[in-house]
């Protein structure tokens, strides 16, 4: 006997994608140097939450400019870049809290926070800058590559940073870009109307 499942068709919504004002009002909310760090990192570098928490400081090089991720989806280590802004912030806020092990500690234990305090840090400062636009703390991740495409970054440099396995997971990116080119203009706008 053969059992027939009917097929559903898997309906596929874009994110809302953060611009980079809104970006900007996020940060600018925080007063916590922690978090403001935190969130900070994971936007500037495209990282994952779970890559963001477990980041410890002997994968911060200054020198290099670049995070070592360490055990990220599927077991790969790889580099991401390290933003001179969000270095300064961590900076600063190393001086004031001394970490020595994982760079956001939960408390004293020094265990790294959750992924869902972070994603609950993300979404206060959402609402204390007044985004009304849905989406977690990945909308960051989302930003990143979203904002790297309209800057012209290549799209396999997008995946490598990323840590995609496939570039066919990179360039679904290429669907949150309205036009990729800013030479590329709207037929009606060639019309003397």
């Amino acid at each position: 006997m053969k059992l027939e499942l009917p097929t559903t068709k898997v309906k596929y919504k874009l994110p809302e994608i953060l611009s980079s004002d809104e970006i900007q009002k996020l940060l600018k909310v925080i007063g916590n140097i922690k978090h403001k760090a935190l969130l900070m990192v994971i936007y500037s570098a495209g990282l994952r939450v779970s890559e963001a928490i477990n980041l410890r400081i002997k994968d911060i090089d200054s020198t290099r400019m670049t995070l070592h991720i360490r055990c990220s989806k599927n077991g790969k280590d790889r580099y991401a870049i390290l933003s001179p802004i969000a270095l300064k912030y961590l900076r600063t806020y190393w001086k004031h809290s001394q970490y020595t092990d994982y760079v956001f500690p939960r408390n004293i234990s020094g265990n790294p926070i959750t992924a869902s305090s972070a994603a609950q840090i993300y979404q206060r400062a959402k609402k204390q800058a007044g985004i009304k636009k849905n989406g977690g703390i990945h909308a960051l991740r989302h930003a990143f590559a979203t904002h790297m495409l309209e800057a012209g970054v290549n799209l396999f440099f997008i995946k490598e940073l990323l840590g995609h396995s496939s570039i066919h997971s990179t360039a679904r990116y290429l669907r949150f870009v309205p036009y990729k080119d800013k030479t590329v203009k709207s037929p009606l706008d060639s019309l003397s109307i």
